[in-house]
């Protein structure tokens, strides 16, 4: 089973708070990070962050911007997702990765992040994908499970990709049974449906309609 946890990186070492800037700065010319951990003792203080670093003077270390360092991170025991909601929020491509104990023991680098949702089943599988949108006071997570699975689908993943407070868009990943009948169940609950299916029947049914129509309105 592929863990997370695997994709903990020691290609370089986190910097000390006594290190001198312009190392640092020599650092970030050569790579592509956003942001890199500073550590005191093997205790993790903050990330610098690259674009921060090009304005500090040179000869001073790290220590004397520490009022600069930027206090994200990562727990160990984090499920993807949420070390993906850590990348997203903090706009970084480098998140770094500490036990319960807050030790520093490494980082994540959003690449291999991506690299491991490419590995799940809901990527690596094949399968169609299905948008709904609903009213955030009727949406229910069970009822798509429900409505998925009575049309003899199964689901392979679902996660809410929009979200405001009068509604919610869920993406939907699905496997087996019939792809039509399960777009017209969700009609039927009252779910829009935002994805664009060939197997669409009903939609290519109104839009031959619609051209029927709109022909004979020309004539």
């Amino acid at each position: 089973m592929l863990e997370i946890t695997n994709y903990i990186n020691n290609d370089f070492k986190a910097f000390e708070s006594s290190e001198k800037v312009s190392f640092v700065q020599d650092f970030f010319s050569d790579l592509t990070f956003s942001h890199f951990p500073i550590i005191e003792e093997n205790i993790y203080i903050g990330s610098i962050a690259a674009d921060d670093v090009v304005t500090f003077e040179k000869h001073k270390t790290i220590q004397e911007y520490r009022y600069t360092l930027e206090g994200f991170f990562a727990r160990n025991t984090m499920i993807w997702l949420d070390v993906l909601e850590v990348f997203a929020q903090n706009h970084t491509n480098l998140v770094p990765v500490l036990n319960e104990q807050n030790k520093y023991i490494g980082y994540y680098e959003l690449s291999d992040i991506v690299q491991f949702f490419a590995e799940t089943p809901f990527l690596r599988e094949q399968g169609g994908i299905i948008i709904v949108k609903k009213a955030i006071t009727d949406f229910s997570m069970s009822q798509i499970a429900q409505i998925v699975e009575t049309n003899n689908g199964k689901m392979l993943g679902l996660f809410i990709s929009e979200a405001n407070a009068d509604f919610i868009q869920v993406t939907i990943k699905i496997s087996l049974g019939g792809m039509n009948e399960i777009i017209q169940t969700f009609r039927r609950f009252n779910y829009e449906i935002i994805s664009e299916h060939q197997e669409d029947s009903y939609l290519n049914n109104l839009k031959e309609r619609s051209d029927y129509l709109n022909k004979y309105l020309n004539i």
